[in-house]
């Protein structure tokens, strides 16, 4: 071999032993996220699919993240905190309420009559996530915890009183959803969402507590007759807390650039837009359920809401107990949760 022959082959091994950590950086990462809702309907329509496109967009090539819809990987909805948390798919968006007393800790927004509405519940969570969820999140990767704009019951009889309640069995998301539909007189039933439609056509539940924009896509519009909202803007009867988590393994193993891809669209960086999509879905979600001419709307009356506002106070003092089993100081997490929405609601 020629001296010349010698320093080419030198040089070539010199630029490829600089040259492959920058191939290896540029390959792209494959992240697969789950979760129970069909991709038509309102959360991925809205957030999820948009949120994986802006993600995609800002990593400039180097993250794709393949949405798997309906629990397509298999499983149920109430196993998707493990399914993350194992490692089994990278990131989920799933209610905690669905395996209840999980994370005890969110629960103080999803009491009666606690929540105002998506932006506010949104953004105070994040600052209530700071002092009290460090525990509950910690198997996971947090990427945000949100809430919907809000419930109310869709049921196949009329509700136009807290009487009218008595004797319906009706589907509830969280425990705290189950004990106040039990303290006005109703069975709560805990029920995953996709339950629904099979639950309301045999008959298993008469109704659900459900907001406006996931109707449609549980085809609530057409197996029950009845919608039913409480007089008075707010606050509202009740929410439900969604947590948006990664694996962790999954995160740490990310290169340092594409971390900051992931934490720039995590948390508070999103709270707000997420906040404010829930409280605008709210109305096309509504336009379709109005296009059923079957469907009718109630408002119940301010005398009846401070009958159910009064009903209710017996779901606070057996949350208290629940959470004091597990350490924590019920009455203060409430407070605080009270006035972060009335910081961010002002």
């Amino acid at each position: 071999m020629s001296a010349f022959t010698k320093t080419l082959l030198a040089s070539a091994v010199a630029l490829s032993a600089f040259a492959l950590p920058g191939a290896a950086s540029a390959q792209t990462v494959t992240l697969k996220l789950t979760t129970f809702v069909p991709p038509v309907s309102n959360p991925p329509k809205t957030f999820l699919i948009p949120w994986i496109k802006k993600v995609e967009a800002a990593s400039k090539g180097k993250l794709k993240i393949q949405g798997f819809w309906s629990m397509q990987l298999g499983g149920k909805p109430t196993q998707l905190l493990d399914q993350v948390k194992d490692g089994v798919v990278d990131i989920v968006w799933t209610l905690p309420g669905f395996t209840p007393g999980r994370m005890p800790s969110v629960e103080p927004f999803e009491l009666p009559f606690v929540h105002k509405d998506a932006l506010s519940s949104t953004l105070a969570l994040q600052d209530y996530q700071d002092k009290y969820l460090q525990k509950d999140l910690s198997p996971y990767h947090p990427l945000l915890v949100h809430v919907h704009e809000g419930f109310f019951f869709q049921t196949k009889k009329p509700v136009k009183t807290m009487a009218d309640l008595k004797g319906m069995k009706i589907r509830a998301a969280s425990r705290a959803g189950v004990w106040l539909l039990g303290a006005l007189g109703a069975t709560g039933i805990g029920m995953p969402l996709p339950r629904i439609p099979a639950a309301l056509s045999k008959g298993v539940i008469d109704g659900v507590t459900l907001p406006y924009e996931i109707a449609p896509a549980v085809k609530t519009p057409d197996l029950v007759s009845n919608f039913t909202t409480l007089a008075g803007a707010q606050p509202r009867l009740g929410t439900n807390v969604f947590t948006f988590l990664m694996n962790k393994q999954a995160y740490a193993k990310l290169p340092a650039d594409l971390k900051k891809v992931i934490d720039d669209h995590s948390g508070r960086n999103i709270a707000k837009w997420a906040g404010q999509n829930w409280r605008d879905i709210e109305k096309p979600g509504l336009a379709q359920v109005k296009k059923r001419k079957k469907n009718k709307f109630f408002v119940i009356p301010e005398a009846e809401v401070a009958k159910i506002k009064a009903a209710s106070k017996p779901v606070f003092d057996k949350w208290f107990q629940e959470v004091k089993k597990v350490g924590l100081d019920g009455p203060a997490m409430l407070a605080d949760a009270r006035k972060l929405i009335d910081k961010y609601s002002k």
